[in-house]
Formats: C-alpha cells, sequence, structure tokens
C-alpha cells in the first residue's frame, strides 16, 4: 500500500462440446477414458461432495509424499514470494524518497504483482503436466517444467488477467473503509479480521508489523545503519496481503491451467469452461480449501504454545513485544520459517487436489482417498 495511508493496514482484513482430451489422476499410470464430463455421481448428496473435496487434498497428500521431486514446486514458489517481498520493500523505498504519485505507484506494484504471478502460473503449469505425465516412476518436475514453455503465450496472458484482478481486488480492500459508512463499521467483517491477523501477527513469535522499531534489529559492524533487513520486513506485510489475494484467484480458477495444458485450449475457451466446471464443482473445491485451510490454522495456532513457552522463562521486564534477546528473536524467526514452509507444502496438496478434482469430474471416478474414506463410513 502507499505509505501515506498507513492505517489501512488495520481496515483491511486481502457450445457443442469438443472431444475430451485424456488426463490421468494424481497416481502416474494411465487412467481410462473419460466418461462424460460434468460433477461425478450426478452432482447429488452434498456429504459425498464435501467428502469428494476432503478425498482429494488427501490424495494430493499421498501424491506429494511418493512423488518427493514435487516439493521442488513449493521450494520456487517461497522463493518467488521472497522475491515480491523484495520488490514490494523496493517499491516501498522508492515511495518514501521520490514521492511518486499515485499513477507511478500502481504501475510498479502492477509490475511487481504481473512478474509474481507470471512466474507462479508458469510454476503450476509445471506441476500440472508433471502429474498428468503418463511416465512410469517418479515425476520429473524439471523435465516437466520446461515443457511448459509451450505454452508461454497462454501464460502471460493469463498472468496479466490474474494481475489485473489482483490489483482491483487490492484497490477495492484499499478504499473501501473510504467509503464504508463509519456508523456501520461493525459490518465490515473483512477489516475487523484484517486487524484481528495483523494485531496477532506483531506479537512474539511473528513480530511482524508494517513499521517495526528499530531497536529489535542491530547494527552492521562498521556500517553504521541498521540492517537490510529493517527495509525488506515491510515489504513482507505487502507480499503477504498480495499473496492472500493471488490465493483467492487461484481457488477460483482453479482448472483454468489443466484445459491450457492438457487439453490445448485457448485461454478464452479455458476460462469458460473452468467456470462451467467450477459451478458443478463448487461444493468440491470449497470443501478441499477449506480442508486445506483447517490444516494451516491448526499449525498456526502452535504460537501459543511458543508465546507460552516464552512468557513463562523471561524476566517480566523483557517479555513484551519487541524486548526479546537474541535467542527467542532467533527462535521466533525459526518458527515463522516453519510455518511458511508448511503453508507453502499445503499450497502444493492443493495445486495437486486441484488437478484431482479436475480429472474425476471429467471422468466421473472419485479420488482414492474419498473412496476409502465412504468404505469406512
Amino acid at each position: 500500500m502507499n505509505q501515506n495511508s498507513p492505517d489501512v493496514h488495520w481496515w483491511l482484513g486481502l457450445c457443442p462440446k469438443a472431444p475430451v482430451a485424456r488426463a490421468s489422476l494424481t497416481g502416474i499410470g494411465d487412467q481410462p477414458e473419460p466418461a462424460y464430463e460434468g460433477s461425478p455421481d450426478g452432482g447429488a448428496g452434498g456429504s459425498r461432495m464435501i467428502r469428494r473435496g476432503i478425498g482429494a487434498a488427501l490424495s494430493g497428500t499421498k501424491t506429494l509424499a511418493r512423488n518427493r521431486q514435487l516439493l521442488w514446486f513449493t521450494l520456487l514458489a517461497g522463493l518467488v514470494l521472497a522475491g515480491n517481498t523484495i520488490g514490494q520493500s523496493a517499491l516501498l523505498y522508492i515511495d518514501r524518497t521520490l514521492q511518486t504519485d499515485i499513477i507511478g505507484w500502481l504501475i510498479l506494484n502492477f509490475l511487481i504483482e504481473y512478474a509474481t504471478l507470471f512466474c507462479l502460473v508458469f510454476l503450476l503449469a509445471g506441476l500440472v503436466l508433471s502429474i498428468s505425465s503418463k511416465k512410469e516412476g517418479s515425476v520429473l518436475f524439471f523435465v516437466e517444467l520446461s515443457g511448459a514453455k509451450k505454452y508461454l503465450k497462454a501464460i502471460f496472458l493469463w498472468s496479466f488477467v490474474l494481475a489485473l484482478a489482483g490489483m482491483m481486488l487490492d484497490s477495492i480492500f484499499f478504499y473501501f473503509p473510504v467509503w464504508f459508512p463509519r456508523e456501520l463499521g461493525f459490518l465490515y467483517g473483512f477489516g475487523h479480521f484484517n486487524s484481528f491477523l495483523f494485531s496477532t501477527l506483531s506479537q512474539f513469535p511473528f513480530n511482524l508489523t508494517p513499521y517495526p522499531p528499530t531497536a529489535i534489529f542491530t547494527e552492521l559492524p562498521g556500517y553504521g545503519g541498521r540492517t537490510l533487513l529493517l527495509g525488506i520486513y515491510p515489504g513482507f506485510m505487502e507480499a503477504l496481503i498480495f499473496s492472500a489475494i493471488n490465493l483467492l484467484l487461484f481457488i477460483l480458477t482453479p482448472f483454468v491451467l489443466p484445459f491450457i495444458v492438457l487439453e490445448q485450449k485457448t485461454l478464452r475457451e479455458a476460462v469458460v469452461r473452468s467456470f462451467a466446471m467450477m459451478k458443478k464443482t463448487w461444493v468440491e473445491v470449497a470443501a478441499c480449501a477449506v480442508f486445506l485451510g483447517v490444516v494451516v490454522y491448526g499449525v498456526f495456532l502452535t504460537y501459543l504454545l511458543v508465546q507460552a513457552a516464552h512468557v513463562m522463562v523471561t524476566p517480566p521486564e523483557l517479555a513484551y513485544l519487541y524486548r526479546l534477546t537474541d535467542t527467542w528473536f532467533a527462535l521466533g524467526l525459526l518458527y515463522d520459517l516453519v510455518l511458511f514452509s508448511v503453508a507453502f507444502v499445503v499450497a502444493t496438496v492443493g495445486g495437486i487436489a486441484a488437478l484431482d478434482l479436475y480429472t474425476s469430474s471429467k471422468t466421473g471416478q472419485m479420488p482414492k482417498s474419498a473412496e476409502l474414506s465412504r468404505e469406512m463410513s
């Protein structure tokens, strides 16, 4: 966001049928020819749809466990977020020093968002190709990632569309508090959620605030200034906001890339078919997303244990925000690293699960994990 509005962080929450191409399930072996398009089992039974969504998440977890090379996607996606953080930090520095106008700030922000989304979409295309590969043995992620080059034009265009949508959502969340009557502020649920989230992230062990005190950083020997972390720190908050928006966009459009890279559809055809499939499988997609979100939230809540341990062994005068010893500050950074690593692994599982739901919708076959849970029930 523009530095000129620092309080915003507390308001924010972020036709005839063509022949269907053969696509495999999250397993690597060959699968039968798709029987029909549409929701399996005729879309009957809300509980069965929820079970299919959870089953897709469990099936994606098994696929990732059996094909460790897919963790390269996790690592590279994390590096993309790191690059987005550096870009946002540079933008904040430019805004502070040069006092850029709103148009210049929006253009620079769009370029950062576009570059980030292009990298993520390209990696997702490689992930889809890797999972759908019919080769025997382990998945070769980098081999399939190189094959995604054939779809660069569609990836460029789709990344551009997502970047525009992301900037529009960011602007809506940014300016909505200005339009929203203060008398009805209690109805602005996204703002309350954002306030709770960022007030939590400002505590130990996260220590994330838009403008952290310089006291938590040490001097660089012989430099006379603060570490570069002080400049990168606020950018990380901006990166989190855009990451949440990007995640929402990917959840709403999970089948666009499979249609592009597996069925060689044009971008327009892929978007239309993706929304049509999403209309039939939105319950499964929502169940899968909620299930994976609960997993991440469960890991997130472990911060209470770390926080309690810090309070128990730290003198009262030091057990407050930004009064941390070097050991506890290092422990907080380690906890943050573990938490974000888990989040990216779960995101990888979500990408695999999306392809599983795509394939089950095309073939009429439920994910194996969903079938197992149905038998157990």
